[in-house]
């Protein structure tokens, strides 16, 4: 998959007028970058991942993505979102290839839930399986998704 890929994924779902948002396990920011493509200038993003090393390198690559263009704040924070996060009143959330990370579903969707304004949006992009192996632990698919969302 590349940037292209990513922006059709997350097209659909993400409305043109500016807005707060958070990609909850951002790694290196490739659903972020598509986001941020998708948003227009005054938006924010907030990009959350427990590891420094992908945040570092999102950082990197988000510097070079917004030189000459008014692209959408980024804030960039290290935590673990299925703990750590105090987080609010946002537009929209961008779990990518990250919720099958985690066994018990719910509890997280509540709290997403509560980050979320009465009509924000959540975004989720994952296999679609809900067979697991050793790289997609819990995974949850659409069929699944449909009958638990």
């Amino acid at each position: 998959m590349d940037h292209a890929d990513h922006v059709r994924l997350l097209r659909d779902g993400v409305p043109r007028e500016p807005g707060t948002w958070a990609d909850l396990g951002a790694g290196a920011g490739a659903f972020t970058l598509a986001l941020a493509d998708l948003l227009p200038a005054g938006s924010a993003i907030y990009a959350i991942d427990r590891d420094r090393g992908s945040l570092d390198d999102l950082r990197e690559r988000y510097a070079d993505f917004a030189r000459g263009r008014a692209a959408p704040a980024l804030r960039i924070t290290l935590a673990d979102f299925t703990r750590d996060l105090v987080i609010d009143h946002l537009d929209g959330v961008v779990m990518a290839n990250s919720l099958h990370f985690l066994k018990e579903k719910a509890p997280m969707l509540a709290r997403v839930r509560g980050m979320l304004r009465a009509d924000g949006r959540l975004l989720l992009v994952e296999y679609d399986t809900d067979h697991g192996n050793a790289w997609v632990p819990y995974p949850i698919s659409f069929e699944t998704w449909s009958r638990v969302a």
